[in-house]
């Protein structure tokens, strides 16, 4: 099946079959698919936790708001995590990028200020978020992706390192066949493609 096809059948999914766990293979290719996701200068400002415990699942879970079942239901769950702290950023740049890559933050990001920084850097985790969506649609994986969930009480939980911050989750399974979200119930609804894609 080509790309545009998965995505054709791709969907958020609401519902997940608990009894349904994705194999040890599988969420390897994703680790190492998601170790390869592209950002700019090569910065990876990121950390990607994956949670397979059920425990620890349903730790989360209630701090997941509309999500709590999805989280309960999943076979896995990734949280994407900023590296929030500037100085240790900046430090891991020095260390495994080219001077040139540094230069350029040096000089067109870092003078802009550090709100401006943590977004350009919020940026680059979403841009993982898009691949792990696209390989998962490849790879018959049903997702959620959430930004629905409390930051804060995920850290704790994670314990997490103080130099990074949750940003959102993405739950990782089999579809339940009672999920009246997938496509072949309730079809998919897009703006037209003229209203979005232009052409010069």
């Amino acid at each position: 099946m080509n790309f545009l096809e998965c995505m054709k059948l791709r969907y958020t999914t609401k519902k997940y079959d608990s009894g349904v766990k994705l194999d040890t293979e599988k969420i390897q290719e994703i680790e190492k698919i998601l170790h390869l996701s592209p950002s700019s200068l090569n910065s990876q400002p990121w950390k990607f936790t994956i949670v397979s415990d059920q425990k620890i699942k349903e730790a989360l879970a209630p701090f997941s708001f509309h999500n709590k079942e999805k989280v309960e239901d999943c076979s896995h769950l990734i949280v994407f995590s900023m590296l929030d702290n500037i100085e240790l950023f900046e430090k891991q740049m020095a260390e495994y990028l080219p001077e040139y890559a540094v230069t350029y933050y040096n000089i067109h990001i870092k003078p802009l200020g550090i709100a401006y920084t943590k977004n350009w850097m919020d940026q680059q985790v979403h841009i993982a978020l898009g691949v792990l969506l696209s390989a998962c649609a490849t790879m018959n994986i049903d997702t959620t992706p959430m930004g629905g969930i409390e930051p804060e009480k995920y850290d704790e939980i994670l314990e997490t390192s103080n130099d990074y911050k949750t940003l959102f989750a993405v739950a990782l399974g089999k579809r339940s066949g009672e999920d009246r979200n997938q496509p072949s119930i309730t079809p998919k609804k897009r703006l037209p493609i003229e209203k979005v894609i232009s052409k010069k």
